[in-house]
């Protein structure tokens, strides 16, 4: 398997480096705009379009409708015996549908959009993005082998890890986010797989995602990455040699907080058909409606992340002169661990990121979460809402750590004016202020 995906990884930098050609070209391309119409220069080609543009106009099966049908279905007619026989032969074929969960015009549409954002040769969906971890894990790891993860990645995701793929005798060892030249010490025989998240899911450490890929392919391991936060818009794991990029695409993909689904994107064709067939085998797919939810909130991403970023750095420049906040870990700031990688790799940031903040008790804590009026109390992020969510129970990681009278608290900026938001911030601070001082 070693010698596969270093092959696999030597195409993919083929391809990367075209791609990184054809990035470099987009920017230089600018519109030719001229009153005399029979002057204007003609369309730029598609594939030299921005990608703003692309995301868009891809997935419409059919270009005379903007928005398609969705296709409730299950069994699919075939007109005659020798198209039934024709099917049976190329159950996959894209072109053609053979049963519902093959997948219909309105989920091939999603995936073909999605292919379109990262420039992957596949995506393959499913019900969340804890289900397409869960997919990826068990697809290429088998009783036996040896996973290395990320420290600070999802709580589900190590959950999976210390639970079901430890029962089915997969091995896992977490690594600090922030030392990538300790996986050197940690690669064995049976290691398969490095499994990153950047940021890290609730303490947002970046993780040198290139180094960790050299390191990778110099043992001829798969690489994985959570890169949920992010999106392809601001950083393409692809672009970087990773060999498999998930998304929770609940969350800033769909951007409504109206739907549940996961995607997983790859470079490499072999790569694809495997994970494709895993999740086919284990009957997991995405709901049409989910499908067609997903694919209206995709055009509208580069826009909404634009606002989140603009309104979350708002909201954190506030944030950061406030007595009760300790420190910020906001990748665009400093104060985050891996900083300068966020600022070397990244194209910007979005609407999530964290604050350490003193809290002498629990109950000053409840008094600045209960006083919030715009932020809700929830999980999930990525939608329009803004949202607070105390991560004090959090393990506490040598990357980020936190004293005994500090509390994290994730924040989303949704798409309120982040004058508002400072405002119901201002007067969680009060209220907090108010209990520690009649205790």
């Amino acid at each position: 398997m070693g010698e596969n995906v270093k092959k696999n990884s030597e195409h993919n930098s083929e391809h990367n480096l075209e791609h990184n050609l054809e990035r470099d070209v987009e920017k230089d391309v600018e519109k030719n705009v001229s009153n005399d119409v029979t002057e204007q220069s003609s369309p730029p080609a598609a594939d030299a379009r921005h990608l703003n543009t692309r995301i868009v106009h891809a997935g419409r099966p059919d270009p005379r409708v903007v928005n398609g049908p969705v296709f409730h279905a299950s069994t699919v007619l075939f007109e005659n015996y020798a198209a039934l026989k024709a099917r049976e032969a190329a159950p996959l074929d894209r072109e053609h549908m053979y049963y519902g969960r093959m997948g219909t015009p309105t989920t091939r549409a999603l995936e073909d959009a999605i292919c379109e954002l990262d420039n992957s040769v596949g995506a393959v969906l499913a019900t969340s993005g804890t289900a397409s971890i869960a997919s990826i894990l068990n697809c290429y790891l088998s009783p036996g082998d040896h996973l290395l993860m990320v420290d600070s990645v999802y709580g589900p995701t190590r959950k999976f890890c210390v639970g079901s793929l430890a029962r089915r005798g997969v091995r896992t060892s977490f690594y600090d986010p922030l030392k990538h030249e300790s996986l050197e010490s940690l690669i064995d025989d049976s290691t398969r797989m490095i499994f990153m998240e950047s940021p890290g899911s609730a303490t947002f450490e970046i993780q040198d995602v290139p180094a960790i890929v050299a390191v990778a392919k110099q043992h001829g391991l798969l690489t994985a990455i959570d890169n949920t936060w992010a999106t392809p818009l601001l950083f393409n794991p692809l672009d970087f040699g990773v060999d498999l990029a998930m998304q929770s695409g609940t969350k800033y993909l769909n951007g409504h907080a109206d739907c549940l689904f996961g995607v997983t994107t790859m470079r490499s064709p072999e790569l694809y058909t495997q994970l494709h067939h895993h999740t086919l085998a284990h009957g997991m797919h995405l709901a049409p409606d989910d499908a067609n939810l997903a694919l209206r909130g995709l055009r509208t991403l580069a826009v909404r992340m634009g606002v989140h970023d603009q309104g979350a750095r708002c909201v954190a420049a506030w944030l950061e002169k406030q007595p009760r906040v300790r420190r910020l870990l906001h990748p665009a700031w400093e104060s985050c661990p891996g900083h300068a990688i966020f600022e070397r790799d990244f194209q910007g940031a979005n609407g999530l990121f964290g604050m350490v903040m003193r809290r002498e008790t629990e109950e000053a804590l409840a008094a600045f979460v209960d006083a919030l009026q715009l932020f809700g109390v929830g999980f999930s992020w990525g939608g329009f809402e803004s949202l607070c969510l105390p991560m004090q129970a959090t393990r506490n990681l040598a990357s980020v750590p936190l004293a005994h009278d500090e509390g994290l608290v994730r924040l989303h900026i949704g798409l309120e004016h982040p004058e508002d938001l400072i405002a119901d911030l201002a007067q969680g601070f009060a209220a907090m202020d108010a209990v520690t001082s009649s205790s």
